[in-house]
């Protein structure tokens, strides 16, 4: 296979950045193996059309499901809202497409179950969409970690807050409704947080969280575009029915401790996406805001010059950074979405599974729904437990 055609469900937030990845990638990256943005779907016609011309795509289709049955289509790339993400999958697999899947993976442990064994069952590639792995300064973290470098880890502590829904008046967007996103603020931000925590720290064993939902309702929205909506003066209120904030902790099976924390009422966090991991041989800080950056701390430094040391993620040394510019020249949150495609077309290439995979999705929808558990019982829930 020279050419992956792919069928894109989805065209907002995630289609834009998942577009632009694939026009960038044989531009940077021009020995992977090539992506065809053959077709764009979407429920409403007019929009869709508008979308593909602008983000390259030659067709346009509004049944997913003609999409999916196409011989000429390769991959599935499902980035539609997060109540459409099982249905296209399963029938994805029964098709014989590889598969490409934002993260929530699906509504429920069970739908995420059910779609990584119909991938599995019908021998299809399958990714959930993680992007922030793909950072630089996360995989050096991960390099540091897994070389041992930063020694036993005893702390992973993170925390993603944001505040665009800060305004009691902002519409009630799709993501503020369970039927159709799952759950709020954990679930959408949340879920970064333990898959970035399963990736550097290991497998979560236990937790025990709390929520809340301060906004209880909302004006219905009139239009969403990403995270943006509008609404009439006079709207009349429909309920929020998922958290505004979700804080939990975390026993690792290592013997760790973890603290998490996503909220979307912190006022001046536009996308503060961080993490910190402590070692008995050092520490790594980590701000998405700043990503390009990576605090690293060895307590093998000299005594005189011991300090958290600001280390630019851009030279050659770090990954992918030698298809992109010079040292020092910086890259942006378009870029992870380049590199995970990258990973996506190489697994197919050679017959692997990428990371991350259904299996990941699955593993954090489990710590997903522990937390919802011990929020709901007030107690510790065990991972096995799911």
């Amino acid at each position: 296979m020279k050419q992956l055609r792919i069928g894109m469900i989805g065209y907002k937030f995630m289609g834009k950045a998942h577009s632009n990845a694939y026009r960038a990638l044989p531009m940077f990256f021009p020995g992977a193996l090539q992506p065809e943005m053959a077709v764009l779907c979407g429920r409403n016609g007019e929009a869709a059309r508008e979308a593909a011309d602008r983000l390259g795509w030659p067709e346009v289709a509004t049944e997913w499901k003609e999409v999916v049955a196409r011989d000429d289509i390769d991959l599935i790339d499902i980035n539609a809202p997060s109540d459409t993400h099982k249905e296209i999958a399963l029938a994805a697999a029964k098709a014989g497409k590889h598969i490409f899947c934002e993260k929530p993976l699906a509504l429920s442990l069970q739908d995420a179950r059910e779609m990584l064994a119909a991938a599995e069952a019908a021998g299809v590639t399958h990714m959930v969409g993680f992007n922030y792995r793909f950072s630089p300064a996360v995989k050096l973290a991960k390099k540091l970690v897994e070389s041992g470098r930063l020694g036993q880890i005893y702390h992973f502590r993170a925390w993603f807050l944001q505040d665009w829904i800060l305004d009691p008046e902002f519409p009630l967007v799709w993501r503020l409704q369970k039927d159709v996103a799952g759950s709020g603020s954990h679930g959408d931000l949340g879920a970064h947080l333990i898959d970035l925590a399963h990736y550097l720290a290991g497998d979560i064993r236990e937790v025990i969280g709390m929520s809340e939902t301060f906004i209880k309702e909302r004006p219905l929205a009139e239009n969403m575009t990403g995270l943006s909506a509008k609404s009439s003066k006079d709207a009349p209120k429909g309920p929020v029915t998922v958290d505004d904030a979700t804080l939990f902790l975390a026993r690792f099976e290592n013997g760790a401790l973890g603290s998490f924390e996503a909220t979307r009422f912190a006022a001046g966090h536009r996308s503060t996406n961080a993490f910190e991991i402590n070692g008995s041989l050092g520490s790594v800080k980590f701000d998405f805001e700043r990503m390009n950056e990576l605090e690293v701390y060895f307590t093998s430094d000299d005594e005189d010059v011991q300090g958290f040391r600001r280390v630019l993620a851009t030279d050659p040394a770090h990954a992918y950074s030698e298809a992109w510019w010079p040292p020092g020249h910086t890259l942006g949150f378009e870029h992870t979405f380049t590199h995970e495609m990258l990973e996506l077309t190489s697994a197919i290439r050679e017959g692997r599974q990428p990371e991350p995979n259904f299996r990941d999705g699955v593993k954090c929808q489990a710590v997903l729904e522990a937390v919802e558990r011990s929020v709901d019982e007030r107690r510790w829930v065990e991972i096995s437990e799911m």
